[in-house]
């Protein structure tokens, strides 16, 4: 099943991120400080979920300088001296040739040793060359498998990075791209408006509704969905300065799963829309419907 490819490119990507050894620290930066009243719990859960595999996770996990970001290059900003410049520094591409689908538009570099290439900032009227994020972010894109013209709900998009994963793959027909946090969808809106170009950008709807309520506000119908649902972001939160908030937010990431079931539900709703849809109708055949629902729950791979 194609489903097995992007199962075994996501094992093979946590792979590397535990081969790479501790004493790798950036040596002479200010090193962050544990929450300890969050490691306990991790503790307690992970190790009662994860058993003997809990100790190596831990270790990355604590270990800041050896967590691995991937460079995805900006194909409307394409830059040859950037390609050169990360061969030249021991980057390679992410993803070769053993997923069903991989886009020749589509480039994300990595490298075997923990490193983070520096981020571009946001300067208007001028488009950046490259998204820094984890790699395993862009798997659940490629399990989409976008086709031009074809049209796409990112229901949770913020802070943008599948977004733009989607649109440096394929040229949607509809693209809706749904963020409920007011800071966030801020935040989504900056990151289009930096990495795609106006005649594109002005084609791609930025929302801001609950997605649970998004087929009462949003009727229309789409090929794709991608539905990136609130997590518990554990990987920030062990390193929280304020232990009250720390408390707070374990207390608060126990609602979690109910929230991503009701998104999880409704997009479900959506999709048996689709297909009542086009059984009724007979200028169109009955084809797959892709949902593919990314829950980033577990810390290493959380953007």
């Amino acid at each position: 099943m194609e489903t097995e490819y992007y199962h075994q490119a996501l094992i093979d990507l946590l792979t590397l991120f535990l081969s790479l050894k501790v004493e790798n620290k950036t040596k002479g930066k200010h090193q962050k400080q544990i929450c300890q009243v969050v490691l306990d719990h991790f503790e307690e859960q992970y190790t009662a979920e994860l058993g003997d595999k809990w100790t190596s996770v831990r270790d990355v996990l604590t270990c800041p300088s050896c967590w691995q970001y991937a460079i995805l290059l900006n194909k409307f900003s394409q830059s040859a001296e950037l390609e050169n410049t990360l061969r030249v520094e021991g980057y390679y591409p992410a993803f070769q040739g053993t997923l069903p689908y991989l886009p020749r538009s589509l480039k994300c570099y990595i490298s075997r040793t923990p490193r983070r290439f520096p981020a571009q900032k946001h300067q208007t009227g001028k488009l950046k060359e490259y998204y820094l994020l984890n790699a395993a972010s862009v798997l659940p894109v490629l399990a989409l498998e976008v086709k031009d013209g074809e049209d796409v709900l990112d229901l949770c998009a913020a802070p943008g990075g599948k977004s733009i994963t989607i649109l440096q793959c394929a040229y949607p027909g509809q693209f809706l791209c749904n963020e409920y946090d007011d800071l966030r969808s801020r935040w989504l809106k900056q990151t289009m408006e930096s990495f795609i170009p106006d005649p594109l950008v002005n084609l791609i709807t930025v929302s801001k509704l609950d997605g649970r309520q998004i087929g009462d506000f949003k009727p229309e119908l789409y090929d794709k969905v991608l539905v990136d649902a609130p997590c518990s972001n554990d990987r920030s939160w062990l390193f929280s300065s304020d232990t009250q908030q720390a408390k707070l937010r374990l207390i608060q990431r126990k609602e979690l799963s109910s929230l991503q079931f009701q998104l999880l539900s409704k997009i479900f709703l959506v999709d048996i829309a689709k297909m009542i849809s086009e059984l009724l109708s007979s200028s169109r055949n009955v084809h797959r419907m892709y949902i593919f629902f990314f829950c980033c729950c577990f810390f290493l791979f959380n953007l």
